[in-house]
């Protein structure tokens, strides 16, 4: 080879095999103090290994999730807040498996940027175990990639894949319910992970002090209320799920209430949500005056205070509010399942959602 040729190597081209490593060791504990029945391997090899016998299941469906975190990354990288997104991320995918009736048994990352910053890389990771042990379920792999020209720098991506299992017959489907059911709300911990890019819209054009305390709580910086991580429902839910006592679950993501609702009703039943029946909580009633939005763009925007909807029999109502309240959930009516077109309706009085008069948003399924 002749000596006026440049040799190149992977970590001129900037990817670092040592950055990677050193992660991977750096993140070895966190991940082991997820482990559970059914998961004891350790994570480095090509797969992570899961025992569903061992988990306690005899003859289980396999439900499977994957999501991201959206835009609330761009708002937690700004502002150097990488502990808690992992937790959005874990949040996302085990929520939407419990409305299935489904245990979360483990979950995998997928963590991308143009360049390794350990230290942020770790945090980030160490949010996703502490989501993972929130949950219940196990660590058991991810993917770390370094991809120099794909990300400005300082970005990162986070995608996350969870599986979970249900005994057959005992998944949650929607099917049961009907007219007279009773919908009750789970209070969100705030923004939970959807509607960020209008967040981060506000907060650019009407100059947000993201560092001072909010206007609605001087305890609190606003960016804190903020980025709050997503509310993880599994562990009080399950145990109410696994009774029989939810006939629907629907977790209010992307679309809120409005478009939510739907996915969980069989034709023939129609959620009537009334806005009046919970207090709209400083956070939400400070994003909506601030953006001037309509109730009805709240209602399929922002989860508007609840996080979760369960849908129970009227006979249900005081056992599951009585053991959910026990559970740490904050527990409201929020409407009722009507006979009419799949879909849902949310409504509201004067003064409720700063509306002027008697309002309405519809979804049809």
């Amino acid at each position: 080879m002749s000596s006026n040729t440049p040799s190149y190597t992977y970590e001129q081209a900037g990817v670092s095999i040592e950055a990677g490593n050193a992660l991977v060791k750096a993140i070895g504990p966190l991940v082991k103090a997820t482990m559970r029945p059914g998961a004891d391997g350790e994570i480095g090899g090509f797969g992570g290994f899961f025992d569903p016998k061992a988990a306690g299941y005899k003859d289980p469906l396999l439900v499977a999730g994957n999501d991201g975190v959206g835009t609330k990354l761009k708002l937690a990288i700004e502002n150097d807040k990488h502990d808690s997104v992992g937790i959005d991320l874990v949040a996302m995918c085990v929520n939407d498996l419990i409305v299935q009736g489904a245990e979360p048994l483990f979950f995998l990352d997928y963590f991308a940027t143009g360049k390794l910053d350990n230290g942020v890389a770790e945090r980030v990771i160490a949010g996703i175990a502490e989501g993972c042990r929130e949950a219940g379920c196990a660590l058991i792999g991810g993917e770390t990639a370094e991809m120099p020209g794909m990300y400005a720098p300082g970005d990162y991506d986070l995608a996350g894949f969870c599986v979970g299992a249900v005994e057959r017959g005992e998944q949650l489907t929607g099917e049961k319910v009907a007219p007279g059911h009773v919908l009750l709300g789970l209070a969100s911990s705030g923004v939970h992970s959807n509607g960020f890019s209008l967040v981060r819209r506000l907060a650019a054009d009407k100059g947000w002090k993201l560092d001072r305390p909010a206007l609605f709580d001087q305890d609190q910086l606003l960016i804190d209320a903020l980025i709050a991580p997503t509310r993880i429902y599994v562990k009080s839910l399950l145990p109410v799920v696994r009774a029989g006592h939810i006939d629907a679950l629907a977790h209010i993501t992307g679309g809120g209430l409005l478009e939510n609702l739907p996915r969980v009703l069989p034709e023939g039943a129609r959620a009537m949500v009334n806005a009046d029946s919970w207090e709209q909580s400083r956070l939400m009633a400070f994003l909506q005056a601030q953006g001037n939005i309509e109730p009805g763009e709240m209602a399929r925007t922002f989860n508007c205070g609840v996080g979760m909807v369960l849908a129970v029999t009227p006979d249900k109502v005081d056992t599951v509010t009585k053991a959910l309240t026990e559970a740490g959930e904050i527990v409201v009516p929020v409407g009722e399942i009507v006979e009419g077109q799949r879909g849902c309706t949310v409504r509201g009085s004067a003064g409720i959602w700063s509306a002027r008069e008697n309002w309405e948003a519809a979804h049809d399924a």
